[in-house]
């Protein structure tokens, strides 16, 4: 397994604190974390494997700093690259577009021939409709820190151990 990159905002509270369990569920000599703000083409290609923290805002929308980042991400040649989404969201809130920004970013890398790894069951989770969702499968992991926070840290630690085995 060749190193992982971890990137989330590091200016976001809740995204903050579910990608330090990622990173102690990973082993922090394992991963190294990547401030999103500042992203660039160079990183992406440093690394073979990437864990990215996408939270769905407004009604089913990317962040920021994703959007910006977009455009250099489509020029992109992903092929040999393996990206893990997770995302948080407000099944209960905004039960029609539960975290749409995992799917959003799946569907962006996909296009530029990266291969997404990391499905979750939608098994537990009460929603109407996400982007996220595959069949009965989520294409990454959704994490619910307003509804089931209790949930977290166990859907971490599962996560991050299939991860391992598809890395």
């Amino acid at each position: 397994m060749s190193k992982t990159a971890i990137i989330y905002s590091y200016n976001t509270q809740k995204s903050k604190k579910v990608a330090e369990k990622v990173i102690a569920a990973f082993g922090e000599k394992e991963i190294e974390a990547i401030n999103a703000e500042e992203l660039s083409k160079d990183v992406l290609n440093k690394y073979d494997n990437f864990i990215l923290s996408a939270p769905t805002w407004f009604d089913g929308e990317l962040p920021n700093y994703w959007d910006e980042f977009v455009p250099d991400l489509e020029e992109m040649d992903l092929k040999k690259k393996k990206f893990a989404i997770f995302g948080l969201g407000d099944q209960k809130g905004y039960t029609e577009n539960f975290c749409d920004a995992i799917g959003l970013l799946a569907e962006i890398l996909e296009e530029c021939g990266a291969t997404i790894v990391g499905e979750t069951s939608v098994e537990g989770y009460t929603f109407e409709a996400s982007r996220a969702q595959r069949g009965d499968k989520f294409i990454g992991l959704p994490i619910d820190q307003e509804n089931q926070a209790r949930k977290t840290k166990q859907r971490v630690e599962d996560w991050v151990a299939q991860l391992k085995k598809e890395f």
